[in-house]
C-alpha cells in the first residue's frame, strides 16, 4: 500500500521534447495519456511522422528537436493555449515567438525555432544533413508524440530527487525528470516499489514500468547547460542497474481530473 501522500506539482508537455507547462490540474484521458500532452513536435526535415502500434501513435524523440540532444531548449518557457491553438515561447522573460497552428503561424514558429537553435551551442547538430527545414507537426489536440506506443502518465517523488541531490552534493530541480505528477510524503523510491492499485485524486492507476532516464536530465532547467552527471550518479553511486527515476501509470478503468493537493493512496 502507498502511504498517504499528496500531489505537489503537475505538468504537461505540449511540445514533444521541450520544457513543461506547469498546471493546477491535468486531465488524464481514458487511453492513459494526459490531455494536451505531446500534441505538437518540431520534426526534422527528413524524419518520419508518427507510427501506429496497437491503434496508438508514438514517435521517438530522435526524430526532432528534444532536450536529449539540444539541452539549451531547457532555458525556454512555453505556453500553449489549446482552445485558440496558439503557442508561445519565452526566454529570460522575453517573448521570442508566438504563432497559431494555421500555415502562416506554423511557418513563423518553425523559422524562429530554427534561428534559436542555430544560435545555440548545439547549432552543428541541427545543421546535419536532412535536419532542416524544421516542421511543426501535430494538430494541437491529439497526443501523438509519445516515446512509447502505449502512452502513460509519469510520476516521481520529491524524496527520490532529494536522495539524488544528496549523492550529487547539489540541488536538483525536479523539472529535470519531466514527470506529469510529482508527489510528496513517501520515502525515496517508494514509487518504484508500488505493486497494488494507486489512486491519485479520483483516478485509479495500475503501476507499470519504471522510467529509465536519458541525457535530458543533465540539462539545467534554468540555463540549458549540462551541469550535473545525473545518469552516472544514479547507477554508480545509488547502485541502480539502469538510471531510473519515477514510475509509469495507466488508469485501471477510465481517466479523470487530478489537481494540486490531491491525495495518493
Amino acid at each position: 500500500m502507498v502511504g498517504m501522500t499528496s500531489v505537489v506539482s503537475l505538468s504537461r508537455y505540449p511540445v514533444k521534447g521541450f520544457t513543461p507547462e506547469p498546471l493546477d490540474s491535468i486531465v488524464v484521458q481514458d487511453d492513459g495519456r494526459v490531455a494536451g500532452d505531446r500534441v505538437l513536435a518540431f520534426r526534422f526535415g527528413n524524419a518520419a511522422l508518427p507510427e501506429e502500434k496497437d491503434g496508438l501513435d508514438y514517435w521517438p524523440k530522435a526524430r526532432g528537436l528534444s532536450l536529449q540532444d539540444f539541452p539549451s531548449l531547457a532555458a525556454l518557457r512555453l505556453e500553449y493555449q489549446q482552445a485558440e491553438r496558439v503557442l508561445r515561447f519565452w526566454r529570460d522573460g522575453e517573448l521570442l515567438v508566438e504563432g497559431d497552428l494555421e500555415p502562416a503561424g506554423r511557418r513563423r514558429l518553425e523559422t524562429a525555432m530554427a534561428e534559436i537553435v542555430l544560435g545555440s551551442p548545439e547549432a552543428a547538430r541541427l545543421e546535419r544533413p536532412g535536419r532542416l527545414p524544421l516542421a511543426l507537426v501535430g494538430d494541437g489536440v491529439t497526443s501523438r508524440f509519445q516515446d512509447r506506443a502505449r502512452g502513460f502518465v509519469s510520476v516521481h517523488s520529491e524524496a527520490s530527487v532529494a536522495t539524488l541531490a544528496d549523492a550529487l552534493g547539489a540541488a536538483v530541480d525536479h523539472r529535470r525528470f519531466r514527470s506529469n505528477i510529482v508527489i510528496t510524503g513517501v520515502e525515496a523510491e517508494a514509487e518504484l516499489r508500488w505493486a497494488d492499485t494507486v489512486r491519485i485524486g479520483d483516478v485509479a492507476f495500475e503501476p507499470q514500468g519504471s522510467i529509465v532516464r536519458c541525457l535530458a536530465t543533465h540539462a539545467n532547467p534554468e540555463t540549458g547547460v549540462r551541469d550535473l552527471p545525473v545518469l552516472t550518479t544514479l547507477t554508480q553511486q545509488l547502485g541502480q542497474r539502469q538510471p531510473t527515476m519515477g514510475r509509469l501509470l495507466l488508469p485501471t478503468d477510465r481517466g479523470g481530473v487530478i489537481q494540486l493537493g490531491d491525495t495518493v493512496c
